[in-house]
């Protein structure tokens, strides 16, 4: 209990520190990533091009006459505590837990001129206080998170970059392919990627199996059991169409896959588009999938929508921005006609649908109503509620890993439960983040009848300090 009480210390010391302060920059720097890999700090290789921050001297250090060939190093320190009482809604062991989690993620980027790059990242990352197992989302002591080389090449008037080696990889807003940024050991993949970038338009092709975090020295290896494959292509949304366009097919395998209305060996594929952008005041994230493929001999045909659509007052006090999300996951209707209905969301990002993210999205509908105020430069603050439902009374109730945790079988309700969240966050320049959340999540009449039905209750502090 010492221990994780010292963690939550930290990070609020951490939380409350002031930023160092900056010159603004004559070149503007790089917006900061969560993979890393995207930023370009070779502009710092021109001495006047910098405004002074005390992270520049990490950037761009060039390793020969002019700089051809330069390296770059930064960092991630994340502090992060958490408490939880009636975990699973009373089913889980310990019902109730707190603890902190730490973790550091530095890392090195070297580019010989502006065709050859090699990147590496380390994870180190703990726990301290928990009751509850140490699970691979949890703790990896040391390990290679990344670790890959670049071939850039023109093609006309084309880029195009060929990436092999251990990477992070994104698309989208991440309902299917993720960072799994939110936990404390993000995802990688041992994948081969091809990227060409044409001026508004990008298209990605990738092809891996996703790393089985472990806790020990580096024994991270990659999961033979599941793999994925795929193409994403993307316009942006400021490019004179007047939004951002997505359109993509990934492939997904799994050689033992779980679900209510089936189980086996799964090879499902995915086809979906997303509409994004935002023009006076307004925002818009749509996004709409289509699956099908086999497993163990049944067809698979399933689907998924998702909107997330607000309207931000800049012109008032605290900037208030009003936004309603909706998801629909599709679920198994009939376990014995030979085909398998429930939507599977291969690998989504972590907090899927807020700090405390009970269920997953398959099976699953949901309204997501919540309503964002800037207190201050530093200081903003949410409030949501989401009510959740089963899509199919004939399939159960799914975690965020696609693992059931109700059989649908024991009840012909509906509703699950409500959610009700509030997430007070802080930001100061470009190197230091918290947040402050409180989440709680009522159990509906399906979870009442299907076993234990109590109140969640959570709380999550966290402190970043990232360059």
């Amino acid at each position: 209990m010492r221990r994780w009480r010292g963690a939550l210390v930290a990070a609020l010391l951490l939380q409350s520190a002031p930023a160092p302060a900056e010159t603004p920059a004559k070149t503007p720097p790089p917006p900061l990533t969560n993979s890393r890999y995207d930023e370009d700090y070779r502009y710092l290789l021109d001495p006047a091009a910098g405004g002074g921050a005390f992270w520049e001297r990490f950037k761009a250090i060039p390793l020969t006459p002019g700089g051809t060939v330069s390296l770059s190093t930064g960092l991630e320190a994340r502090l992060r505590g958490e408490a939880v009482r009636n975990s699973g809604w009373g089913q889980d062991e310990p019902r109730n837990d707190a603890y902190g989690l730490w973790r550091l993620l530095p890392y090195a980027d070297l580019r010989a001129g502006s065709a050859l790059r090699v990147f590496g990242q380390l994870i180190m990352a703990g726990s301290a206080g928990k009751l509850g197992p140490e699970g691979a989302p949890d703790v990896d002591r040391t390990d290679l998170l990344q670790g890959f080389a670049d071939l850039s090449v023109p093609l006309g008037d084309a880029q195009g970059t060929l990436r092999a080696g251990r990477q992070m990889l994104a698309y989208g807003s991440e309902r299917l392919i993720s960072l799994r940024y939110g936990a404390n050991v993000p995802r990688a993949f041992d994948a081969v990627t091809g990227i060409v970038q044409s001026g508004p338009w990008r298209v990605d092709g990738f092809l891996g199996r996703p790393v089985r975090a472990a806790p020990d020295l580096f024994d991270d290896r990659r999961d033979g059991g599941r793999s994925a494959w795929g193409l994403y292509a993307t316009h942006g949304a400021g490019s004179g169409w007047g939004t951002g366009l997505d359109a993509y097919y990934i492939g997904y395998g799994n050689r033992a896959a779980s679900f209510e209305g089936g189980q086996g060996r799964e090879e499902r594929h995915t086809l979906g588009t997303r509409l994004f952008g935002k023009a006076d005041g307004w925002d818009w994230n749509w996004e709409a999938m289509l699956q099908t493929g086999q497993i163990d001999g049944e067809t698979i045909a399933a689907w998924s929508v998702a909107s997330d659509t607000g309207h931000r007052w800049d012109g008032v006090p605290l900037r208030p921005r009003l936004g309603l999300k909706a998801n629909i996951a599709s679920g198994d209707r009939d376990p014995g006609d030979g085909r398998l209905g429930t939507f599977n969301p291969l690998f989504p990002r972590a907090k899927y649908f807020g700090e405390l993210t009970p269920v997953g999205p398959l099976n699953l509908m949901n309204l997501h109503p919540s309503v964002d105020v800037a207190l201050s430069d530093e200081f903003s603050l949410s409030a949501s509620a989401i009510a959740y439902w089963r899509m199919s009374l004939e399939d159960g109730v799914y975690d965020l890993s696609g693992n059931l945790l109700r059989s649908g079988a024991g009840s012909r309700s509906r509703y699950i439960g409500t959610q009700g969240e509030l997430v007070l966050s802080y930001a100061a320049g470009r190197t230091v983040e918290g947040l402050l959340s409180y989440s709680l999540f009522q159990p509906g009449s399906f979870l009442q009848d299907t076993g234990p039905a109590k109140t969640i209750h959570f709380v999550g502090m966290e402190a970043v300090f990232k360059f």
